[in-house]
């Protein structure tokens, strides 16, 4: 069978249903596109390419800097740079804002992304991915500002992720529906095959760090417990099903039903995650599938960043359980 509809012609019929799109974002999203294809590939052969390992830095966020982190965030700098469509650029493995140097003051939009997250993840042959976000920039006709970053969630134009595992996946939405599309590396393609993915009303499954049980507020302990205890109203016990990598828990809840829990606790007050290029984009994900995110009492998409780093608690997936926990702690 000759596949029909890859990313590209896929985006494109998307952007005719727009009459009055200049094109930009598509552009935008094609080469994100074509960064992930070359990220999948320096994922596939670091062991033999010599890319495995740490650089001996250390991020923003104090965290320690696989080489592999570095070659997939120089790969999407210099992908979207030569685009010319954006203003600036936000990654995790950059202190400050990025501006392109063939970026123009017309460009509409700002980017945000994870170059590579799970990377801790990379010795262990666990799937790691790449999570993006786009805004368009408050003000068009001007040089963009970190201000444009500063946006709620519910303002995004776009927002996907990768993952690199048994095969490469490529999931995103523009707000109409989201879209799943898988790499054919025999003709170097990603290919549609699941469109408008929605997930289930509820899960039967949850995500969570239990290490950190001893540090959970009482409602994160609680929800916990009762995912555990035999209970016919309440449809529980669940299983438990957590690998570590945001994406990887993320994308299995999406699609089978699920929650994944990353709350602040005793010794994280503000959560571990980062709002503007983790959170809101998978929330983005989760809304636009049917499902739900949250801080634990706020919708994440209704958050507004303060700095381009911000932490965040995240509790997201299908929308019975994000609701059960944001109850629990209203309660509290």
């Amino acid at each position: 069978m000759i596949p029909t509809l890859n990313l590209t012609r896929f985006i494109r019929q998307q952007e005719r249903k727009h009459p009055h799109a200049s094109g930009e974002l598509t552009d935008l999203l094609n080469s994100i596109a074509f960064g992930v294809k070359i990220i999948s590939q320096l994922v596939a052969t670091a062991g033999f390419k010599g890319l495995q390992g740490y650089t001996g830095t250390t991020n923003v966020q104090g965290e320690s800097v696989q080489i592999l982190d570095q070659e997939s965030d120089r790969t999407l700098i210099e992908l979207l740079g030569s685009s010319g469509h954006f203003g600036m650029l936000v990654s995790e493995e950059r202190d400050t804002v990025v501006t392109a140097s063939e970026g123009r003051e017309s460009g509409k939009y700002v980017v945000a992304f994870d170059p590579l997250d799970g990377s801790s993840n990379l010795g262990s042959n666990i799937p790691v991915g790449t999570i993006f976000a786009i805004w368009k920039k408050r003000e068009q006709g001007r040089p963009a500002s970190v201000e444009d970053f500063m946006q709620p969630g519910r303002a995004l134009v776009a927002a996907g992720y990768a993952i690199y595992g048994a095969k490469t996946a490529f999931v995103y939405s523009v707000g109409a529906g989201v879209h799943g599309f898988t790499l054919d590396p025999s003709i170097g393609e990603f290919i549609l095959t699941e469109e408008k993915i929605q997930s289930p009303a509820r899960g039967r499954t949850y995500s969570i760090n239990e290490g950190n049980a001893g540090q959970w507020s009482p409602p994160i302990s609680e929800f916990v417990q009762a995912m555990k205890r035999e209970d016919k109203d309440l449809q529980t016990p669940y299983s438990a099903r957590y690998v570590g990598s945001l994406v990887a828990d993320f994308d299995r809840n999406l699609k089978s039903g699920g929650i994944f829990l990353y709350p602040a606790d005793k010794k994280n007050k503000s959560g571990k995650l980062r709002l503007l290029y983790e959170a809101i984009p998978l929330a983005f994900i989760a809304e636009q599938a049917g499902g739900a995110a949250t801080d634990g009492i706020r919708d994440i998409l209704d958050l507004i960043p303060e700095d381009i780093h911000q932490r965040s608690p995240l509790v997201i997936g299908t929308r019975h359980e994000v609701e059960w926990v944001r109850r629990l702690s209203k309660e509290r």
